[in-house]
């Protein structure tokens, strides 16, 4: 079972950027399907972005496409999430889990870390 540590959330204006970063332990992380999802105060946990476990497959929520892109190094055991435009609704935990398919259940969460954007 893989490991999941993100970093590089922060407080930044609306308009800004910010890049997250999902750390894996383990020896089978390129075998992961990685994804991002968010979570909002009072909100429920919604999905953000997908790649595939060789990187050539992406997929967006509708809200984040145009502004986000998920990519990964897996020589580096590491998932990135770059954010640009980034909107005060943007405000929330984020969250990177491992599938060992896509579209299927994760098999493991990292901690989260959090974004908040100010208006």
């Amino acid at each position: 079972q893989v490991q999941l540590v993100e970093s590089g959330g922060g407080l930044v204006q609306a308009g800004g950027s910010l890049r997250l970063s999902c750390a894996a332990s383990g020896r089978t992380f390129s075998s992961y399907v990685i994804s991002w999802l968010r979570q909002a105060p009072g909100k429920e946990r919604e999905f953000v972005a997908r790649i595939s476990s060789t990187g050539g497959r992406t997929y967006y929520a509708d809200s984040v496409k145009g502004r986000f892109t998920v990519s990964r190094d897996n020589a580096k055991n590491t998932v990135y999430l770059q954010m640009n435009s980034l909107k005060p609704e943007d405000t929330a935990v984020y969250y990177c889990a491992a599938a060992g398919v896509w579209g299927s259940g994760y098999a493991s969460w990292g901690q989260g870390t959090q974004v908040t954007i100010s208006s």
